[in-house]
């Protein structure tokens, strides 16, 4: 008799894992500066270049407002949202938005998140989807420290921008940032 080969373990967060580093913190309304880096940002991404996106959010109103800002300024510059698509902070798997998320096949993700459930949410992108985190882009939110930590090294190459209008990118589990331009409107 052949064993049962043992069942894979699920890329989502224990409880005691998920609770390691505290409350993590909650998201900060977007600026009009971050907007505007964030849409400089795709804009600026010439291999693919991007036209259709996906639009993903957590169910609280700073994470919904941030999401619906950025599919109407990307609409308004004669783009494409092809979904969007929110999650809550504690779910039993988050198959549904990951796959969601990606099933368009969108040039692009967009992500205005609370942290913890974007880690969750990552975690299941990477296992279960054909995510590709270089193409995916944020809000300030996503870069928090507790967020990179909590997801793992799944989200290298996630990129966003910060209020002040600067602009960071996960590398190797750490967050480098660049600080807004000086001629204007970060």
């Amino acid at each position: 008799m052949n064993p049962r080969p043992a069942p894979a373990r699920s890329p989502l967060l224990t409880p005691p894992e998920a609770a390691a580093y505290g409350p993590p913190p909650v998201p900060a309304p977007h600026t009009d500066a971050e907007l505007a880096a964030l849409l400089r940002l795709l804009a600026g991404h010439r291999r693919p270049r991007l036209h259709t996106v996906t639009v993903g959010h957590s169910r609280d109103a700073v994470s919904r407002k941030a999401a619906e800002a950025f599919a109407q300024a990307w609409l308004a510059a004669g783009h494409a949202v092809l979904a969007v698509v929110d999650w809550p902070e504690q779910a039993a798997s988050w198959l549904r938005p990951a796959h969601r998320l990606t099933d368009p096949g969108p040039d692009a993700l967009v992500i205005a998140a609370a942290p913890l459930g974007w880690a969750q949410l990552a975690r299941r992108l990477a296992h279960s989807t054909p995510w590709h985190p270089e193409r995916t882009f944020g809000f300030a939110s996503l870069a928090e420290p507790v967020a990179v930590a909590l997801a793992g090294n799944v989200l290298d190459g996630v990129r966003g921008a910060h209020a002040d209008g600067g602009t960071w990118r996960i590398e190797h589990g750490w967050t480098d940032s660049v600080p807004p331009t000086t001629g204007g409107a970060g």
